[in-house]
C-alpha cells in the first residue's frame, strides 16, 4: 500500500468503545472536506465500528492497515 498523507493523526491507543468512534467523530468535525485523518486504535473492534461509522457518516475509509494488534485507519472527509 502506498503511503496515504494525512493532515491530522488521532492515537487512540488503549481506549475501548465507544470512545475511539466518538474522539474520531470530533476529529473529523474540526476538519475540511477532503482532509484525511489517521486514526490509530488497539481496539479489535474497531475495524467493525469504523466501517458502520463510514457508512453512516458518509466519510470515506481510504485506507487501513493492521498489525501486531494495531489497526490503523485513514478517513478522509466527505
Amino acid at each position: 500500500m502506498s503511503e496515504i498523507t494525512a493532515n491530522r493523526t488521532l492515537d487512540c491507543s488503549g481506549m475501548n468503545c465507544p470512545l475511539p468512534i466518538l474522539k474520531t467523530k470530533k476529529e473529523v468535525d474540526q476538519m475540511q472536506s477532503g482532509e484525511i485523518l489517521k486514526m490509530i486504535s488497539t481496539d479489535s473492534g474497531s475495524a467493525n465500528d469504523m466501517a458502520s461509522w463510514s457508512n453512516r457518516t458518509g466519510h470515506k475509509i481510504v485506507g487501513s492497515n493492521t498489525e501486531s494488534g494495531t489497526y490503523t485507519f485513514y478517513i478522509q472527509k466527505s
